[in-house]
């Protein structure tokens, strides 16, 4: 059996200082997705380009990013500053973004 390849819990910076928080197994594709395929972007941040990534950090699957990914919306707009300067900004490369 094949390894499952790994999932990401990341965040944005949008145009307009919000955040956005979501889950995926590409970051680099999802960040273009987000500022470039109007289709494939959140309507969310279509409206807020260009956005940034601030955080991702890796999971091991789907499941537990979309967990994450609920368990951080959760929180604060200071809470998520607070996790995205406690836990690290970024993984180090070289991840399959």
């Amino acid at each position: 059996m094949t390894p499952s390849k790994p999932w990401f819990l990341y965040v944005l910076l949008c145009n307009d200082g919000s955040l956005y928080t979501g889950a995926t197994n590409n970051v680099q594709k999802r960040l273009h997705r987000h500022n470039n395929v109007k289709s494939a972007s959140a309507k969310y941040t279509w409206a807020r380009r260009p956005v940034f990534l601030i955080a991702a950090w890796k999971l091991p699957s789907k499941s537990d990013a979309l967990v994450a990914e609920h368990s951080f919306k959760k929180l604060s707009r200071a809470e998520k500053l607070q996790r995205v300067n406690e836990w690290g900004p970024l993984p180090d490369y070289p991840y399959d973004y």
